[in-house]
């Protein structure tokens, strides 16, 4: 009897103390997982790893089993067995300083490899995401920005903050008159413009990065110029990353960042050029140059936006009473005096372009000289120009000194109605050269009207004499 005894005693101890570490789960016991500052837009997955196998009443003292479709990620050789250890019962226990955020990321990683289901996938309409009627258990949560570096039991209900942040793109173009970045620039066709683009990474797990760069027509990019730099390390095509030009999505190009490149928190400068070409349409429209940030699973940023301008300006050849023209010839200048000329190309009807640097470089190359009437100059950056004449019309004055074009951030355009100018543009005006006495003309007549005054004083001078004597006699 004693025995007996002995024996329940030991039993109930044991069934008391278990069910201070071992809680049946409760009919239709759930949990839930709420994300906090959460990014709009942003898609949030769930996989539950571990299974909550039991738990006490404040879930102080907890065991798990691995989930049945995650097994082959804690077999011998694979990488979960790097941060945990399973018993012959198959629990699961937690490796002394078993880095967390390191095992999140492989998980995820296996999970994609190998196309385990998510158990849960909400889109953020605001900064709140929230999974509900959740099986207990131990959870990896992972959004498009990244690896939330977060694993959290339902126990049974649990709030977790978003670390990751998304990853911001800045474009940038240089304007060559004084060296300053921004938003816009002018240039003259040909000239080369200078770009950069800066990429501030996530501090989550910078993931999938891939920079597309699309320039219109008038921009023609120059391979060669890309230099890609993460403070004053300069990195390395082919093992960095990999730049692509002309990808089939229509961008420009593309830079590949290569995997475990960017860090958390790095600022990624990337410098490039291009050359303003002969399709570079007139201001107001601009010559555009736009850059945007794919990442992660397939989020990316907004794109960000360049404008380059370039400017043209009417020549209007005018008599004095501002009738149009023809048969004067012009050159253009960057000085009053001195200076470089302005190579041009006659695209014809009367429209002449900036040369570009092939067509300056071809041989036989000469510059167009400005035939006017009215005709229009293009493709010139903001500044100050000459335009000298250097043939006046038949019967003309060839101007003396230089013509002053001021370009300033607009153009220059001439109304003309008819053959009579209106307004604006360039106006030139010419002077005939001073006339000289002809036959049958003014000076015939001048000579006519003296001759007959002297005449006329004569007959006077005689009249007055003749008096004069007879009052004497």
């Amino acid at each position: 009897m004693k025995r007996t005894k002995r024996i329940a005693s030991v039993l109930l101890a044991l069934v008391m103390a278990l069910s201070l570490i071992t809680t049946a789960f409760a009919a239709g016991e759930t949990g839930s997982i709420t994300i906090d500052n959460a990014v709009v837009g942003k898609t949030y997955t769930i996989y539950r790893i571990f299974d909550l196998n039991s738990h006490n009443d404040d879930y102080t003292a907890i065991n798990y089993k691995v989930s049945a479709k995650w097994a082959a990620f804690f077999q011998d050789g694979a990488k979960g067995l790097d941060y945990v250890t399973i018993d012959d019962q198959g629990y699961v226990t937690w490796k002394v300083d078993a880095d967390k955020v390191a095992f999140a990321k492989d998980a995820y990683a296996f999970a994609q490899a190998s196309s385990i289901p998510n158990d849960g996938q909400n889109k953020a309409a605001n900064s709140t995401v929230k999974f509900e009627n959740l099986t207990l258990g131990y959870y990896l949560v992972q959004s498009d920005l990244g690896v939330l570096c977060s694993l959290d039991t339902t126990m049974p209900n649990v709030t977790i903050k978003e670390k990751n942040s998304q990853p911001t793109v800045d474009k940038q173009v240089q304007e060559n008159s004084n060296g300053t970045w921004g938003d816009t620039n002018d240039a003259n066709i040909g000239d080369t413009v200078n770009f950069k683009t800066t990429i501030n990474v996530v501090d989550g797990q910078p993931k999938n990065y891939v920079l597309h760069d699309k320039m219109s027509d008038g921009l023609t990019f120059d391979t060669d110029s890309v230099e890609v730099k993460i403070g004053d390390r300069t990195l390395t095509p082919g093992s960095d990353y990999t730049l692509i030009a002309n990808p089939k999505d229509g961008c420009t190009f593309e830079i590949e960042f290569k995997e475990n490149v960017l860090k958390p928190n790095d600022v990624v400068i990337v410098t490039y050029s291009a050359t303003l070409n002969d399709k570079a349409v007139i201001h107001p429209e601009p010559n555009t140059n736009e850059t945007k940030l794919v990442y992660g699973e397939g989020s990316e940023t907004t794109w960000d936006k360049t404008e380059t301008f370039t400017y043209q300006f009417d020549l209007v050849k005018i008599k004095t009473d501002k009738t149009v023209l023809d048969g004067a010839e012009f050159k253009l200048y960057d000085a009053k005096t001195g200076g470089n000329e302005i190579a041009l190309i006659d695209e014809s009807n009367g429209v002449y372009r900036v040369a570009t640097a092939a067509e300056k470089a071809a041989e036989g190359f000469v510059s167009a000289t400005i035939k006017a009437g009215k005709v229009t100059i293009k493709g010139l950056d903001s500044g100050t120009y000459y335009l000298e004449e250097t043939k006046a019309p038949a019967g003309y004055n060839v101007l003396a000194e230089r013509v002053e074009v001021k370009i300033d951030h607009a153009n220059l355009t001439a109304t003309v109605e008819g053959d009579t100018y209106v307004s604006g543009g360039v106006q030139v005006i010419n002077q005939t050269g001073a006339e000289l006495p002809s036959t049958g003309g003014i000076g015939t007549t001048i000579f006519y009207v003296v001759g007959g005054l002297l005449v006329v004083a004569a007959g006077v001078l005689l009249v007055t004499r003749k008096r004069m004597s007879k009052s004497e006699d």
